[in-house]
């Protein structure tokens, strides 16, 4: 499965990775309002090396990564998930 959130940032997500019972439980803590999960969900749904890569593209002159910013990329991808969609 292929994205492309409305910054431009384009990523591909394994089917493999949808079907894994430890990110499920990720996302049932982040639904509980464990943000601390957050990071663990999207390096099993995306591998270390497309997470690094988002932050690359978010990444300010400052060279900070905008939480604000990382949140709105991460729910993008979430709801594609969710959706099935396919770009």
């Amino acid at each position: 499965m292929t994205g492309k959130t409305t910054s431009g940032f384009e990523y591909e997500i394994n089917e493999e990775s949808l079907d894994d019972y430890e990110l499920l439980e990720d996302l049932c803590e982040m639904d509980d309002g464990n943000a601390a999960k957050t990071s663990s969900a999207l390096n099993r749904l995306l591998g270390k090396e497309q997470k690094d890569r988002l932050k690359e593209h978010l990444r300010t002159e400052s060279g900070r990564v905008p939480a604000s910013k990382m949140m709105i990329e991460i729910g993008e991808i979430f709801n594609s998930v969710k959706e099935g969609k396919n770009s």
